[in-house]
């Protein structure tokens, strides 16, 4: 399981990261009851929230909103219970289950051309191994916007679900 802090934006693909991050990273600069300091951790996950609704093909779920779910990575010294509480009620603690998850990982910039190109890249994949999809695509970002697009590591990952192969 993950520990995570999080807050929801609107917005297209590309903004939502850069709209998130300064009350995120408020929390973990001290903006929390404690006033303590977490450490940064790696990665910044932003994943599509919304109402979902049954399909028949392909992947079984879609996302019917330009709503986005961005996440910090708690350090693994921290439990729930021991997270400082956040003071911005738009920033929430919660803990993701352990799962199975497929993932691609690539370098360059954070654009929404590049994230679909590999989305459909790892999706080819999935089908090829036969594993199902488990819920929305997570877009995970590694470095400071500051590193050069060349080095930045970036990853989409996908919930897989368990033992079940198409």
């Amino acid at each position: 399981p993950q520990m995570v802090a999080e807050t929801m934006v609107d917005g297209p693909l590309e903004e939502a990261g850069n709209k998130a991050f300064r009350p995120l990273f408020n929390y973990i600069s001290g903006a929390n009851r404690s006033q303590g300091q977490i450490a940064m951790t790696a990665p910044v996950a932003q994943q599509r929230k919304g109402e979902k609704i049954a399909m028949t093909a392909p992947v079984g779920q879609s996302a019917l909103s330009n709503q986005w779910a961005v996440t910090f990575m708690m350090p693994t010294n921290y439990t729930i219970e021991t997270l400082p509480e956040p003071t911005d009620p738009k920033v929430r603690l919660r803990t993701i289950p352990a799962r199975r998850i497929a993932v691609v990982r690539y370098s360059g910039t954070w654009s929404r051309r590049r994230y679909e190109r590999n989305l459909a890249r790892l999706r080819e994949w999935m089908k090829a191994k036969g594993l199902a999809a488990a819920g929305e695509p997570i877009w995970a970002r590694y470095n400071p916007p500051f590193t050069p697009w060349l080095l930045r590591r970036n990853e989409i990952l996908v919930s897989v679900e368990q033992g079940v192969r198409n």
